[in-house]
């Protein structure tokens, strides 16, 4: 596995059985600004950059730099689709993706957000899994997280159900989009032992999740 993070090869798309995930693509700002502006009562209380409408052109300058960090590996942002019957992407639903990357530990952090009338369908908890696996199976992962405002309890049960553990509550670590300071859920999957697709390791053979 190359070292550098620009080289290493990261899939555009990842499909499940109901989701499909594709990587962010010039072009689609304007349908992500009306799938954001639909989902601010439920975005509002948890995500700092979710607390005005997003116009087409301010969403499409976030999509084509999500592009651009894509391809550079500094962050891996997914866009979520419902999965059509034939395998293709149909309609947009929220995003996720592989964020707050250390390449060098090869640690990862999980985040996810979908549209209020897609909820309690699995496509968040598909996401996270496909996300999982492209961590730990393809990038040779030690270690993904999912971090949640303590009240969040959506996003936490999300976690638990992926199969992430609890390791700590982080009191008062971060402020809320109110600006009171608020309590940090810290759940994570690792690899046990040494992965095969980390820097000094072998390259073949199955991986173990812990």
């Amino acid at each position: 596995m190359s070292t550098e993070p620009p080289l290493i090869d990261v899939p555009e798309r990842l499909a499940g059985e109901r989701t499909v995930l594709l990587a962010p693509r010039a072009g689609t700002g304007a349908e992500m600004a009306v799938v954001i502006t639909q989902s601010l009562s439920q975005l509002r209380p948890w995500m700092p950059w979710a607390q005005e409408a997003p116009t087409a052109e301010s969403s499409e300058l976030v999509v084509r730099r999500m592009q651009a960090d894509f391809i550079a590996r500094r962050d891996l942002c997914f866009h979520i689709h419902a999965r059509r019957a034939d395998g293709s992407a149909g309609r947009l639903l929220g995003g996720t993706g592989l964020h707050r990357i250390d390449w060098a530990m090869r640690k990862f952090e999980i985040g996810y957000w979908i549209r209020p009338d897609a909820t309690g369908q699995g496509h968040v908890s598909e996401a996270v899994r496909l996300l999982t696996a492209l961590a730990f199976d393809r990038l040779g992962a030690r270690r993904v997280e999912i971090r949640s405002d303590a009240r969040n309890l959506r996003s936490r049960a999300v976690a638990e159900r992926c199969g992430f553990e609890l390791e700590g509550i982080l009191r008062r670590d971060a402020l809320g989009v109110d600006g009171a300071p608020r309590d940090t859920c810290v759940y994570a999957r690792i690899s046990w032992p040494e992965p095969p697709g980390a820097v000094g390791a072998d390259a073949s053979g199955p991986m173990r999740q812990g």
